[in-house]
């Protein structure tokens, strides 16, 4: 499984215009083949910051995505950022839930 995940400082002027983008990019990639999830997050602390995560099952499904016109669109949108976007991906090898949670406190 593989956790991408970019994320903008934009300027406050451009936020709504590229949240119109991205949100509808966003729903369309959850619908491609392989793609666990897709979610568009507005930072509560930093004003003008959005972060585009999504989940893939496999490489496979990850590069299609990265060769789509809608991660073309994402390249695109990452230009107006103020300063260079973070991008990651992020290979999960192993991952647990609540019972890690409730096995820490007993």
């Amino acid at each position: 499984m593989i956790h991408a995940s970019v994320r903008m400082v934009l300027p406050a002027t451009r936020l709504s215009e590229v949240t119109g983008i991205l949100a509808p990019l966003a729903e369309r990639t959850k619908a491609e083949r392989g793609c666990l999830g897709c979610h568009l997050y507005r930072d509560a602390l930093e004003e003008a910051v959005l972060t585009l995560e999504a989940t893939w099952a496999s490489e496979a499904d990850l590069e299609r995505h990265l060769r789509s016109q809608d991660y073309r669109q994402l390249l695109l949108v990452m230009e107006l950022a103020q300063v260079p976007p973070e991008v990651r991906f992020d290979r999960v090898l192993h991952s647990t839930g609540f019972e890690t949670v409730e096995q820490a406190r007993g």
